[in-house]
């Protein structure tokens, strides 16, 4: 019997009964790293929103790096926004010191509008850039 493409490429089959199945296994990327809460938002995106995209990120074994990446951007621009807004609005460490209570609500207050514009720019508008 001829071999198949796939055999002739390396591919092994599994028998399952009468049926024949090829043992496919995703590539693995070289290295893994932690991924934190602004990459597990955006994979939420993609798996809800773009399942295409995900599906390509992950069986070419880029879909860790890319979501490291996601991650590094959300958190670098949401810190730089923090501390502009912050200075922007006169929260200082001062106003910490004087009234702290004024102080948690004013900040909380800035991180959320740090985390809507985050949000919006990178984490759900960031597939313009893949096209």
């Amino acid at each position: 019997m001829e071999k198949t493409i796939f055999e002739q490429m390396g591919g092994t089959y599994t028998q399952q009964g009468d049926c024949y199945l090829p043992n496919l296994v995703l590539p693995t990327e070289k290295e893994t790293r932690p991924i934190g809460v602004w990459g597990q938002r955006h994979l939420r995106y993609l798996k809800e929103c773009h399942r295409i995209t995900y599906a390509n990120l992950l069986t070419s074994g880029k879909l860790n790096s890319y979501l490291v990446d996601i991650d590094e951007r959300a958190e670098n621009m949401f810190l730089r926004l923090v501390k502009q807004m912050a200075e922007h609005e006169g929260v200082t460490e001062r106003l910490k010191a004087e009234n702290q209570m004024e102080w948690v609500g004013q900040i909380n207050n800035i991180r959320i509008c740090a985390t809507e514009i985050v949000n919006q720019v990178i984490i759900f508008g960031q597939m313009t850039a893949l096209k």
